[in-house]
């Protein structure tokens, strides 16, 4: 007979692999490191085709799974009823008959003892259910409704009510979501500290687990074919296409901030390199020095010969690991202050802090024209090794999985 005290039901809006997107990074590192304690049974919804291929990697990984396609277009319009039930969109959005059947049957026949559920919007597969569970951890991430706040300050009407609708619905679910939870995390302790003033209530079991790095993966020590072909200097940026905050930050940057960097090197390039690319951002493609990549199988060959990686986020929530990777890279890294949130290093020695475009063309002069500019990504590296492996940032997971109640 097994131990029920060690299975887990593990619940991602997201399949969390591959690890090529921000959520996904967090939520398989996560996944992978308490599968090694523990018997996971992970439930979690594929919303983009390619991932059906590797769910055969995480039946490896976990014991029981349940994998539920979800149609973004479809489920956008379901979120809807949400305007008329009072409900946050995002709650409608991820309610599936499918998943909850499998929930229910799973806590029925093999009784896990603890729930770790990654995006607040899973929590409602688990809160009909909580007395079922010894430890309920929930992973927020980042403050999400915050999210919603900052996009109706910067959109018009009608969007900016709909926006402002969210955040406000979304904090009251969120709050009681945490109510129950014995831990919620977060990934950074600035993103902490702020759901701790938004809920005062739980302050006490609302915690800080910052992201780590894979740093054998991305490493400099890998030889990669260029995908480049004789610009000079080459700045990159890495993401998801889709996501406004990234779409806001590229096109900026082309518009305000890459004509200047043009104007002083005539050759220069600006690669967005991620899956997805919106209309805004596939019309970057036509203007000189810009190149538009689309999905690509590994973002490392674009970093590593880069000579700077770019992060000019104007929005920004949690972690970036576009950061994180291209330090790992022992990549030069321009970054604008928003971007750099919970993540520890020395600006000017490990990377630089740039948020206007005279700030970051500053920082590209420096990176090409100064002859120790490799020094700055070798400490870079040194820090991303010393600070940010994976297993250390989880210690705390453990510890918080392991208490009493």
């Amino acid at each position: 007979m097994t131990n029920p005290d060690k299975d887990l039901l593990f619940l991602s809006q997201r399949i969390p692999y591959p690890p090529n997107k921000g959520d996904k990074i967090r939520s398989y590192n996560i996944l992978r490191h308490l599968a090694a304690s523990r018997r996971v049974h992970l439930g979690c919804f594929v919303d983009d085709p390619d991932d059906w291929q590797h769910v055969e990697v995480l039946k490896d990984i976990c014991d029981e799974t349940c994998f539920v396609r979800l149609n973004p277009g479809r489920e956008k319009f379901r979120a809807l009823k949400g305007l008329f039930t009072g409900e946050a969109l995002s709650l409608p959005f991820y309610r599936n008959r499918e998943m909850a059947n499998w929930v229910e049957s799973l806590v029925a026949r093999r009784t896990p003892a603890n729930a770790f559920v990654f995006s607040s919007a899973m929590a409602q597969y688990i809160l009909p259910r909580r007395p079922s569970f010894r430890q309920f951890l929930m992973d927020f991430v980042d403050v999400d409704s915050d999210k919603w706040r900052q996009y109706a300050d910067s959109q018009s009407w009608p969007k900016s009510l709909i926006y402002k609708r969210e955040f406000e619905k979304l904090l009251t679910y969120d709050r009681k979501v945490a109510s129950s939870a014995d831990a919620s995390i977060l990934v950074s302790e600035a993103e902490a500290e702020l759901f701790r003033n938004l809920a005062p209530e739980s302050a006490e079991r609302i915690f800080a687990i910052e992201n780590g790095i894979d740093c054998d993966f991305f490493t400099p020590g890998m030889e990669f074919q260029t995908p480049y072909s004789g610009q000079s200097p080459i700045l990159v940026f890495t993401g998801a296409m889709d996501y406004w905050p990234n779409v806001d930050a590229v096109t900026w940057f082309a518009k305000d901030v890459f004509p200047g960097i043009r104007a002083r090197w005539k050759d220069a390039a600006f690669f967005i390199v991620g899956g997805g690319p919106t209309a805004d951002v596939r019309k970057l493609q036509g203007q000189p020095g810009i190149f538009v990549t689309g999905r690509v199988v590994d973002v490392r060959p674009y970093v590593a010969h880069a000579h700077a990686v770019v992060v000019p986020l104007r929005i920004a929530r949690g972690i970036q690991n576009k950061i994180l990777e291209g330090m790992a890279m022992a990549k030069p890294v321009i970054a604008s202050p928003q971007a750099l949130e919970g993540i520890e290093c020395k600006a000017g020695e490990e990377m630089f802090v740039a948020e206007t475009a005279a700030e970051i063309i500053a920082a590209v002069a420096q990176v090409v024209e100064e002859p120790d500019a490799e020094r700055m990504g070798g400490a870079a590296r040194r820090r991303m090794v010393e600070f940010y492996d994976w297993d250390t940032k989880l210690a705390r997971l453990d510890a918080l999985l392991d208490s009493e109640k």
